[in-house]
């Protein structure tokens, strides 16, 4: 146990030097902002993610992929809907913005609805300020690749992809919050405000 507290203390120290010196060397710097995982958050908790706050972290970008611990168990993700939506209310208590990924097409065709519904229901639950939907590319020499060779895993067309899109908006709530899906990789390219913009999104 101590030896992962001295762990989390000495990322934090490093991660401060850094932003210390970014400010030191361009002092009209107006954001510093990285990437992190769920459990880079939970390690951390809310004093140490408050005093990283302090020293200029306004926002971190995480890969929630997907809210169906079904699917995030398939792709070892390493984390499940209850630890990332903890890691999001950790994020607000600190001061920090969320900006979320999520990925169409994650849970297959098999899983293709409960993978939308489940990842809105998890942006509600973790209402990010900026939500981002990319579409899944599955290159050679990923293991969802082989999978996808022995036809066990396949990925949804187009269509089913829009339709996956319009489930998720249909369950997800921000309180404030920007939704995009307006990646090369989409099919039904998105940028909105929400709640004012869910309707008319809806309606596309």
């Amino acid at each position: 146990k101590d030896s992962g507290r001295n762990y989390i203390q000495a990322i934090k120290k490093k991660l401060i030097e850094i932003m210390d010196y970014l400010k030191e060397k361009n002092p009209g710097i107006e954001r510093i902002r990285m990437y992190a995982n769920v459990g880079d958050i939970l390690r951390q908790g809310v004093s140490n993610l408050k005093e990283l706050r302090e020293h200029g972290l306004d926002m971190v970008y995480i890969g929630f992929e997907s809210g169906d611990d079904i699917v995030l168990e398939r792709i070892k993700k390493g984390a499940n809907h209850e630890q990332t939506v903890s890691a999001s209310l950790i994020l607000k208590e600190a001061g920090i913005m969320n900006s979320a990924m999520v990925l169409l097409g994650m849970g297959g065709t098999d899983r293709s609805l409960e993978h939308a519904e489940a990842t809105g229901k998890l942006l509600t639950g973790c209402d990010p300020e900026y939500v981002g939907a990319l579409s899944l590319q599955v290159r050679p020499g990923a293991p969802l690749y082989e999978e996808m060779e022995r036809g066990e895993f396949e990925l949804p067309n187009k269509f089913q992809l829009v339709k996956e899109l319009e489930v998720l908006v249909q369950n997800t709530e921000l309180t404030d919050g920007y939704f995009f899906s307006n990646h090369i990789s989409n099919y039904l390219p998105i940028k909105a405000k929400f709640p004012e913009d869910k309707e008319k999104v809806l309606a596309e």
